[in-house]
């Protein structure tokens, strides 16, 4: 086959696809298993603790003597654990902004001042926590308690935490949805029986599906941020580049991984087990509503090494930090080799029937 029948090829499957996606526009839902496992991961990342751990930003240089730890107790407020870490103004604020931290601590003419988001609930409990610890203890910092500096410098609101997150978690729910299970419904219906007779390549199928949902991913995506910039008033510090290439390295890292899980399926209830197993742990722990460093510090290792964790913090530090190429670079790669290595593992076990 010359290259350009080929070329013909691929371009009149892409067309076929776009077609049946247009054609069918309705969503795919769960209504069981989405409202318990939601609930669950939220339960146990917002439940009360006996003992509250909360980090707070310090900036240096700070002059008052102030240990690394402090335990405050209190009957109405509950029993909180503050861990204290000294650094710049400007880790401070990234940090702040992935969600690591809730409040700043910083001084000047010998006076403390609090810098966080008045909107943020926790943040406002910390500074209470915080006020009445100083006040009660004079030998460590001065009478005066500090006054409040609304921090309300781009990137610091949840939303902004949100929209790269939801837009992340779009991409892995397109692809895998979309893509696989689309994959594993036309198998149990036997419409990939017919397709066997053809001259039509499997390579050329399975890209043309892929091409056609990064299509439609970029379209949603585009939609998403445009509509939080007229609701919300997002301010997005970004670098085309570098958000280009993190977000085709998700899609093909996504699009690969649905190609492997749907490569030999044939029964739709088992595809879809497959898929909620896939989907749920990521979408509960890879911090697309909260941020994941409310999990044990045992598990966050192992959270960043999660497909949805990288592509949403990447996307995240670029949206709200204003990160560039090089220092998306890292999970551009890895996303892009696992992509690759995802569809080549798929592409060689896939089956028609």
């Amino acid at each position: 086959m010359s290259n350009r029948l080929r070329a013909r090829q691929l371009g009149l499957l892409i067309a076929s696809n776009f077609r049946e996606i247009v054609r069918e526009p309705g969503v795919l839902f769960w209504g069981i298993g989405f409202p318990i496992l939601m609930s669950l991961g939220l339960g146990i990342a917002f439940t009360k603790k006996p003992n509250e751990i909360r980090k707070i930003a310090v900036v240096t240089p700070f002059e008052m003597v102030l240990k690394d730890t402090v335990v405050v107790s209190d009957k109405h407020l509950g029993s909180t654990t503050f861990i204290f870490e000294k650094m710049s103004w400007d880790n401070a604020l990234v940090l702040l902004k992935r969600g690591n931290f809730n409040l700043i601590l910083d001084q000047k003419d010998g006076q403390l001042q609090y810098h966080f988001d008045p909107m943020n609930p926790d943040a406002q409990l910390c500074f209470l926590k915080l006020s009445r610890m100083f006040q009660g203890k004079p030998e460590i910092l001065p009478e005066n308690a500090g006054q409040i500096q609304p921090l309300t410098v781009s990137g610091t609101r949840y939303i902004d935490f949100f929209i790269p997150g939801i837009l992340s978690m779009g991409v892995m729910m397109s692809c895998m949805w979309g893509l696989s299970y689309g994959l594993i419904d036309k198998r149990s219906k036997k419409l990939l029986r017919r397709m066997v007779a053809t001259p039509m390549k499997k390579s050329y199928f399975l890209l043309s599906m892929i091409t056609v949902r990064i299509g439609m991913n970029f379209v949603e995506s585009l939609l998403l941020v445009l509509f939080a910039w007229l609701a919300f008033g997002i301010n997005i510090h970004v670098s085309l580049p570098a958000l280009l290439l993190i977000f085709m390295a998700g899609n093909f890292a996504f699009a690969g991984l649905a190609v492997l899980v749907s490569s030999r399926t044939a029964n739709t209830e088992v595809g879809n087990g497959f898929i909620n197993a896939i989907v749920f742990p990521m979408m509960i722990m890879s911090g697309i509503f909260f941020s994941y460093h409310n999990f044990p510090d045992w598990a966050i290792p192992v959270i960043k090494l999660l497909p949805l964790t990288m592509l949403a913090d990447g996307v995240r530090s670029i949206f709200i930090e204003g990160a560039g190429l090089f220092q998306v670079a890292q999970p551009i790669l890895i996303l892009t080799a696992l992509g690759t290595l995802l569809f080549s593992a798929g592409l060689k076990v896939f089956r028609w029937y």
